[in-house]
């Protein structure tokens, strides 16, 4: 089928009593200044949110999140990147949140990786994640997994989608209508099959105007025979 955003309307409003439940109902992305003005602190949270929610009920680790908060002192950077093992093995006697020492140790290499790209940047790391242009979002993916910790796979577009910048998601369904539109033969892993599935975003985005969380949720929609 020819993947059109006209078809991708149509049959998502066909799902919504009106045109205001339907916009309703679409995520929002943050605007470029809501994301700079984030500070560092709240990036390395939400990456470390991310991480313990890989496996997991979102849930479970959102309703543990406080305790988390409270036990890494909001998790601000220049005192998580001096974490020992030790401090992680502390750590791991607290009740209070999940005991993963694997995902524990993630906290001070990102604090490291966040630090590291201020540092470059000259500027905060949210200034970093606001100037990436969402055309090329699966680069900013790329730079999560090479240089964060365990921010590969879903993970790096899950964090995004987390702190607010515009990204879509592979979820299964979206990957489903991705698929039976011939755009792909297959969950998309390749670095070639990414760079497909962006263009067919980008093409889609510059029809619609619209960001492309709420593209990635139409697409979803779109197939999803539960909704």
């Amino acid at each position: 089928m020819n993947l059109t955003y006209q078809w991708l309307h149509d049959t998502v409003r066909k799902r919504f009593d009106s045109d205001e439940a339907m916009e309703a109902f679409l995520p929002q992305a943050l605007a470029p200044d809501e994301l700079k003005h984030k500070g560092n602190d709240r990036y390395l949270s939400a990456m470390t949110q991310r991480i313990f929610q890989a496996g997991m009920r979102h849930s479970v680790i959102d309703a543990k999140w406080p305790a988390f908060e409270e036990a890494f002192s909001g998790f601000v950077p220049e005192a998580m990147a001096l974490l020992s093992d030790a401090d992680l093995a502390g750590h791991m006697q607290n009740e209070r949140i999940i005991r993963h020492l694997a995902k524990l140790r993630t906290i001070p290499k990102n604090a490291q990786f966040i630090l590291n790209v201020s540092q470059t940047q000259g500027d905060s790391f949210g200034a970093f994640i606001a100037a990436w242009p969402v055309v090329d979002i699966v680069g900013l993916w790329r730079v999560l997994a090479k240089d964060g910790a365990h921010l590969g796979g879903r993970s790096g577009a899950g964090f995004l989608r987390l702190v607010g910048k515009d990204t879509f998601l592979l979820t299964s369904h979206v990957v489903a209508r991705l698929v039976t539109a011939g755009i792909i033969t297959k969950e998309p892993s390749s670095q070639r099959d990414l760079q497909t599935v962006q263009d067919a975003f980008n093409a889609l985005h510059q029809c619609s105007g619209r960001p492309l969380c709420q593209l990635s949720a139409m697409l979803a929609l779109s197939i999803h025979p539960a909704f």
